[in-house]
């Protein structure tokens, strides 16, 4: 059921996870949340998307599965001023919390990551009041469709599906969530899909010059190179591609996530 997560904390990997807001990764959610409610951030991240649930709910707790993750929360949230973030470590396997403790329970890309999906989200079950709702969000990488078709990035999905599935994590985590869900006991489930798209001069940029310095530098690549799924030279050859792609006019990139929203 371990699994080891696939990213790590690398800046270029910070640089990726601070740039998601409730907007452009829970808008799926929004509409459910009401003022009165609490919500349990499984897998917060560097927070911030637990500061925007925070500022449109009575209560928020942020959960990591280390004291030094949920730091970056910590930070983020002090940063902002809230007083309506609470913080716990917790592992979404066996969440340290009562039945029935929140109204809403939420995970963004967090499922990819675990060694038990169907497990997980039946923990987020147990911890949300009946009738509330278990929300998540995961991205497809199999689905992921980019242009122009460039080699590099041929070997760059290809790698990284071998390497999160060899953390024990499944890429391609979107298409399964509503199987998951169902697996996992929920009869109310509404699924969904939604893009981010990176086609402007700057989105390419920002995007590219990010994955060019991940595939080098963060947890992938140190997994990559210990287990021998590639060389140095290889990641140099995909660091190079991602910023081929950022450098060409008509570049193109969408990335597919999975949604669901389940009843309780």
């Amino acid at each position: 059921m371990d699994a080891v997560y696939t990213h790590g904390h690398h800046e270029s990997v910070l640089r990726s996870h601070r740039w998601r807001t409730a907007e452009n990764s829970a808008a799926y959610l929004l509409p459910h949340l009401k003022p009165h409610m609490t919500v349990l951030d499984v897998g917060s991240g560097p927070g911030t998307i637990t500061a925007d649930l925070a500022g449109r709910v009575a209560r928020v707790t942020a959960s990591e599965v280390t004291e030094e993750a949920l730091g970056l929360a910590r930070a983020e949230v002090a940063a902002r001023g809230l007083g309506n973030v609470e913080f716990a470590v917790a592992d979404v396997h066996a969440l340290d919390f009562p039945d029935d403790t929140f109204c809403v329970t939420h995970a963004h890309q967090v499922l990819q990551h675990v060694g038990d999906p169907v497990r997980a989200l039946r923990e987020m079950r147990r911890v949300t009041r009946p009738g509330g709702y278990v929300a998540a969000r995961d991205s497809d990488y199999g689905a992921f469709a980019w242009y122009p078709l460039l080699p590099a990035l041929d070997e760059w999905m290809a790698l990284y599906q071998k390497v999160a599935r060899g953390n024990g994590g499944e890429p391609d985590a979107g298409r399964r969530l509503l199987s998951w869900a169902r697996a996992a006991g929920f009869e109310d489930v509404t699924a969904t899909s939604s893009t981010w798209c990176f086609s402007t001069p700057g989105d390419r940029a920002w995007w590219g010059g990010m994955w060019a310095d991940r595939v080098l530098h963060s947890a992938m690549a140190e997994q990559a190179l210990a287990t021998g799924a590639a060389t140095r030279d290889d990641l140099r050859r995909m660091s190079d591609g991602w910023r081929e792609w950022a450098d060409t006019p008509d570049a193109w990139l969408s990335v597919l996530h999975g949604e669901i929203v389940a009843r309780a």
